[in-house]
């Protein structure tokens, strides 16, 4: 039966004697026993208050004018990021559980897993600006605001989304340059390169190769540039003779600790153990934690830890309940 789908769905190129797939098939998560529906509702909601609780630090920080700080300037890159990052999997994954499975056309695929790998490369990016602006900060306050001037901050977020566009450009050209001749059906909720590849019909190690370079690049360099910040902060805080001004300086960067924690603990367990030994079913529970969840519990995060923040968002609800009563 599930064959049935596949064949009637899948549009085929004739190049000589080889059959070339043009579409693919999105299986989501597979036979779900009647609970997709509130699958859909729980998902669709962690969506909505992904995008209300990024569009909310967004507002404050452009519209709040005790925000205008490097810091802040770098939470609404953040949290504008994390609004398309979330949107480049979140929708297509909602109505595949609604009609598993789910049609995507080739160059669909491509897409996604472009603009997705981009978004996760400039994520990768923008914490590590983060954790040396905080390091500025704590490190040297002196100096802190001629370092982290307007200039510095357009160049390091410039940097951030530059080159996250460009460092997926080559391994998905190569992916996409693959020969996929057999079966169309990918194992995932969206076009990730591992079920991807497991489709090509021509030798993927090359690709695997390149994929492996550049992920362990646009990960660990940032990663280890925030771990250095963060090692340098941790001294810095200790030689703070009181405890209550320890306490204020971690303050200010234990929300973007947290941050990056979820996300490289979350990435890290999906991609740092070999595909081999994962379980398709677990593979997909973390890839949901990563591309759903994390982006919804960032802003919380940022909001409920942050007294700037909630200040902010009190001053516009103020506002706007005023404005209402005139």
């Amino acid at each position: 039966m599930q064959q049935l789908p596949a064949l009637l769905s899948l549009t085929l190129i004739d190049m000589g004697n080889l059959t070339m797939i043009k579409e693919f098939l999105l299986l989501g998560f597979g036979s779900l026993h009647g609970s997709q529906f509130f699958l859909f509702g729980t998902f669709l909601g962690i969506y909505i208050m992904t995008l209300l609780g990024n569009i909310v630090i967004l507002t404050v920080t452009s519209s709040d004018s005790s925000l205008q700080t490097p810091m802040y300037f770098f939470l609404s890159n953040f949290s504008f990021l994390e609004i398309w990052y979330t949107t480049s999997i979140a929708p297509k994954m909602l109505k595949t559980l609604l009609s598993a499975p789910e049609t995507i056309s080739f160059a669909g695929c491509v897409a996604q897993f472009y603009f997705f790998g981009s978004m996760a490369v400039v994520e990768c990016f923008l914490l590590a600006a983060m954790s040396y602006d905080r390091y500025l900060a704590i490190c040297s306050p002196l100096r802190y605001p001629s370092l982290m001037n307007l200039h510095t901050c357009i160049l390091l977020a410039g940097i951030s989304w530059v080159g996250g566009f460009i460092t997926p450009v080559v391994t998905v050209t190569m992916a996409f340059q693959l020969q996929f001749c057999a079966s169309n059906e990918i194992d995932h909720f969206f076009c990730d390169l591992a079920p991807v590849l497991k489709l090509a019909c021509s030798d993927p190690e090359e690709v695997e190769k390149a994929t492996f370079l550049m992920a362990s690049f646009v990960t660990m360099v940032p990663f280890l540039l925030t771990v250095a910040s963060y090692i340098n902060i941790v001294v810095a805080v200790l030689r703070i003779p009181s405890a209550a001004g320890k306490q204020r300086a971690f303050s200010t960067c234990s929300s973007h600790l947290i941050v990056v924690t979820l996300y490289y603990g979350t990435l890290g367990t999906v991609y740092a153990i070999p595909t081999a030994t994962q379980a398709t079913v677990l593979n997909k529970v973390f890839s949901l934690l990563y591309t759903v969840v994390t982006p919804m519990v960032n802003p919380i995060v940022y909001s409920l830890r942050n007294k700037d923040v909630k200040r902010a968002v009190q001053r516009l609800l103020s506002g706007w309940k005023h404005a209402m009563k005139t």
